[in-house]
């Protein structure tokens, strides 16, 4: 092996016994090292063992999960470590007699990881695995021994050099002739599915590749083309899908209970946070208690019947849609979790730049411009501060509309209910299409800030023209002026076009304001005949 220099060490298990003390003399004795330690701080393991290092330049504490894919790759290519030494394991061998998951989860699933992301960064010089002697003792006659010695590993094929993908290989081949040896172990061979999320690494057929692996080129070609068509359509054969675990934050309002139908009506499991968002140990503790794969924030205030109630209610405001949603999102981040956000577009209005039917909408790196109300105060200030989280993902909803036009939250039962209306065009949401492309926003790992509109705009007369066509031939309306609808409302209200172009190019088949709401509002409720 070629002599290399050191530069970037991680260390997992860092604040446990034995890596403390490796850690803390590494530290000292090698200043041009920068020693990058990583542990999640469990009963094995105590911070002030780091004491010695806290203060030196070269080192830095990270708490984390080896188990998380997102927050290793992330460590390797951000502090581009070139070395790892990994001692992080659950320890106290009575313990895991009661709490086994625990015990595969960190020493086999958790070293699992690591060691993929070294493959896929492809940028570890050295890794160090610290082991134990504790696979070695006395045995019944009889009883199995689960160690590979070098006899046990020359009967699966591996001699002195073998290379890693030939080994691999023999290996499958054998756990494949030999199925009760350790069961069926090939669920273990495929990556978690965050290990997907991570931004900037390439997606990766793993599947195909294992497949590849446990079979020779003329057997993959002869089972892709000569398979009978029930051995295509079985489960077995067939490529096995991320699994995904929702967490939905938002249980009472209303994106929040359709994203738990969506959910049911695809099949995707999911659970509702029970934590407050202000309450940070009781968001960590939901995340420990649902291990979520994404977490969904559709909580907020947005103010009852609407938002001149937040005028009033400024601190109620402030701790929920901002602090509230900081918490969230430090918690994701410390968990390696993308957290999918629901925020709002009212935080911009008509200007000399975006004028009124010119069609020049506002675009997601613009700045917002509307301050009239406190409640887009609070929500322009957290997407600002939110740019510091690359795992999150900002939806500017605006003025959302759903075929329910029972709901008093949907834009159309509001003014459909009001004696007067303004008529200003408005970018819109319409919710129906627009909250199954979120959740595939979270499987596809989109990030940052993405205005959450149908493209174009509509207006409040063209919106009840279409509901007296298809509703009620006899509704009628009158307007009024924004002069005048500052006498009856607390706060100005925001009129904006939001630019979607980003989202149109993503989901090609997104469809204008104006044909989603008669697809997905209008027809299904139409109650005037069609002529």
């Amino acid at each position: 092996m070629a002599a290399y220099e050191p530069k970037n060490i991680l260390i997992t298990g860092a604040a446990g016994f034995i890596a403390s003390h490796v850690a803390n003399r590494l530290v000292r004795n090698y200043p041009q090292y920068k020693i990058v330690v990583l542990d999640k701080l469990d009963y094995c393991s105590n911070l002030k063992n780091l004491n010695p290092s806290k203060p030196s330049p070269n080192f830095k504490f990270v708490k984390g999960d080896i188990a998380s894919a997102d927050l290793v790759n992330y460590l390797l290519i951000t502090e581009s470590i070139d070395t790892i030494m990994h001692f992080a394991a659950q320890t106290h061998v009575d313990n895991s007699f009661g709490n086994s998951f625990e015990f595969t989860k960190n020493n086999i699933y958790g070293t699992h990881v690591l060691l993929e992301a070294c493959k896929v960064t492809g940028q570890i010089r050295r890794f160090i695995h610290v082991s134990t002697d504790e696979v070695y003792g006395e045995t019944d006659e009889d009883a199995v021994r689960y160690f590979l010695d070098d006899q046990k590993l020359k009967r699966l094929g591996w001699a002195e050099r073998t290379p890693w993908e030939e080994g691999l290989k023999k290996t499958i081949e054998w756990y494949t002739n030999n199925p009760d040896y350790w069961g069926d172990v090939t669920g273990a061979l495929l990556p978690h599915p965050r290990m997907l999320m991570t931004p900037g690494v390439e997606r990766h057929n793993w599947t195909e590749e294992i497949n590849s692996l446990s079979s020779s080129p003329a057997e993959a070609n002869e089972s892709s083309t000569t398979a009978p068509a029930d051995t295509i359509n079985s489960t077995s054969s067939a490529p096995q899908k991320p699994s995904y675990k929702f967490l939905i934050y938002g249980r009472t309002g209303w994106i929040g209970g359709l994203l738990g139908k969506i959910c049911e009506k695809q099949g995707i499991p999911y659970e509702y946070g029970k934590g407050r968002l202000e309450e940070r140990s009781q968001l960590q503790q939901d995340i420990r208690n649902v291990k979520p794969t994404h977490v969904f924030n559709a909580a907020g205030v947005t103010g009852r019947p609407n938002v001149d109630w937040c005028e009033s209610h400024k601190q109620d405001t402030i701790r929920t849609n901002v602090v509230g949603t900081l918490n969230l999102a430090d918690v994701c981040r410390e968990e390696g979790l993308l957290m999918i956000n629901y925020a709002t577009g009212c935080i911009f209005e008509y200007d000399a730049k975006h004028p009124e039917g010119s069609g020049i909408g506002f675009k997601e790196e613009d700045t917002p411009n509307f301050t009239g109300s406190f409640y887009s105060k609070t929500k322009a200030m957290v997407e600002e501060l939110l740019k510091e989280y690359d795992n999150v993902c900002t939806l500017r909803v605006r003025m959302p509309i759903s075929s329910d036009l029972c709901n008093p939250r949907n834009f159309i039962t509001k003014i459909a209910r009001y004696d007067k209306v303004v008529n200003i065009p408005n970018s819109m949401t319409i919710l129906d299409e627009l909250l199954p492309i979120s959740i595939e926003m979270a499987k596809r790992d989109c990030r940052g800030i993405w205005n959450f509109t149908n493209p174009g705009v509509v207006s409040h007369n063209e919106i009840l023209e279409m509901y007296k066509k298809y509703i009620n031939p006899d509704f009628k309306w009158t307007n009024f002026t924004l002069e005048e609808q500052a006498k009856v409302i607390v706060a100005p209200r925001s009129n904006n076009e939001l630019d979607a172009s980003k989202l149109k190019a993503e989901f090609p088949e997104l469809l204008s304001i104006k044909d989603s709401l008669i697809k997905y509002v209008f027809e299904p409720n139409r109650k005037v005949p069609a002529h």
